[in-house]
């Protein structure tokens, strides 16, 4: 049985880090809002609500939003997970359309999903939980990834407007990144030629040597600050890299 108190709303969540986090949240009895472009798969036992939708289209995170409310009660956590990595390559070089896509994906898509569960979180009483995943690309330059590090910069700032801005409200703003999670999006990274990715070694390295998290762990990094309020401290954190197996 799902817990009436508990239910999280995970964009993105048809593969990948969001169709990971919403098998984990199940798996505690939270109920779930799932929404992806690609109708995302509701993990067996859990208590759902699954749409397909574009998190950029302006109304169609508050349309979805108003049907999790009404189908399984107050949303306690939203998860603003749903992004993309293309373009990969030199910015001079990147297709037009490709750029605006990332754009309106990345960072359009949150800040609409930040605001439709702010106002959700203004209209009843409770606190509520914003998590907007990010990426060390946000602060650390990588060669090939211009558009993906400053939509991921500006979803790093954007939390922490948030943040000040829904103190008052019950809102708590956190951008996480995850870290290197094992995913579509990581094989994508580990294909990319050296050309458009000269740093790629590195995330092969990380691959053969098992240092990568699990979408579980981000899972329970996240279910803590939903948790215990005090124990982030910060509104930008990541999740601990796990140790590299020994031989």
């Amino acid at each position: 049985m799902s817990d009436p108190r508990r239910v999280a709303v995970i964009t993105g969540a048809s593969r990948g880090l969001g169709a990971g986090l919403a098998e984990a949240f199940a798996a505690r009895g939270m109920a779930l809002g799932l929404c992806a472009r690609t109708l995302p798969p509701v993990p067996d036992g859990a208590t759902a609500v699954s749409r397909s939708l574009d998190v950029a289209e302006p109304g169609a995170l508050a349309s979805f939003a108003t049907e999790v409310v009404d189908g399984l009660g107050p949303i306690t956590l939203w998860i603003n997970n749903a992004g993309v990595l293309a373009p990969i390559g030199p910015l001079a070089e990147a297709d037009p359309d490709a750029l605006g896509h990332l754009v309106a994906v990345n960072v359009t898509g949150v800040l609409w999903g930040s605001r439709v569960f702010a106002r959700h979180v203004r209209s009843r009483p409770g606190e509520g939980v914003l998590v907007n995943i990010t990426s060390g690309a946000a602060t650390t330059p990588y060669e090939g990834w211009a558009a993906y590090s400053a939509s991921k910069a500006a979803v790093d700032q954007a939390t922490e407007v948030v943040a000040l801005e829904e103190a008052d409200h019950g809102l708590r703003a956190y951008a996480v990144a995850p870290g290197l999670v094992d995913t579509d999006m990581q094989a994508l990274i580990r294909s990319t030629d050296r050309r458009d990715l000269p740093s790629v070694d590195r995330f092969r390295t990380a691959h053969t040597e098992g240092a990568m998290n699990t979408p579980s762990a981000v899972a329970e990094f996240i279910m803590d600050l939903v948790d215990d309020p005090a124990a982030a401290g910060a509104v930008r954190l990541r999740v601990p890299t796990p140790p590299v197996p020994g031989p």
